[in-house]
């Protein structure tokens, strides 16, 4: 069994790698942090670099979990590499992150976190970054 995180390198991306850290140690289970991007000619933000791909492998490696990162850039949609991720590898739980965005952000751009949720046969956990304007608040 195994937890996927998809991860990107902004805070949301961060509060479900933490998320799925604590939950794959709750449960004993696999962990797999995935970062996917299609490649091209222009630069993807939510590609990991290789200081943040070291990061991350790191605090796996000293997580004690049996963990691994894996990073795609072969011309196919994140999605599409969650998918093939979450069928190949028998995910109990996909942890993704949430950021905020305008209604016309969402029209014109479309929705990576949409698209996971309407596609995958497992459970989704979307996780929002903390935000220092809700400390201490409860919603």
């Amino acid at each position: 069994m195994t937890i996927l995180v998809a991860y990107a390198p902004r805070p949301e991306g961060q509060a479900a790698l933490d998320t799925g850290l604590d939950i794959a140690r709750r449960r004993k289970e696999r962990l797999v942090v995935v970062n996917a991007s299609p490649g091209g000619a222009h630069e993807d933000p939510s590609m990991a670099d290789v200081a943040d791909v070291e990061r991350v492998e790191a605090l796996l490696a000293g997580s004690g979990l049996d963990a691994e990162f894996k990073q795609f850039v072969r011309g196919k949609s994140p999605v599409a590499e969650i998918e093939d991720l979450v069928e190949s590898l028998n995910v109990t739980l996909l942890i993704i992150g949430l950021r905020k965005r305008s209604a016309v952000g969402k029209l014109i751009l479309g929705s990576v976190a949409q698209d996971i949720l309407l596609s995958v046969p497992c459970p989704v956990l979307a996780i929002k970054a903390h935000s220092p304007e809700s400390a201490g608040t409860i919603s």
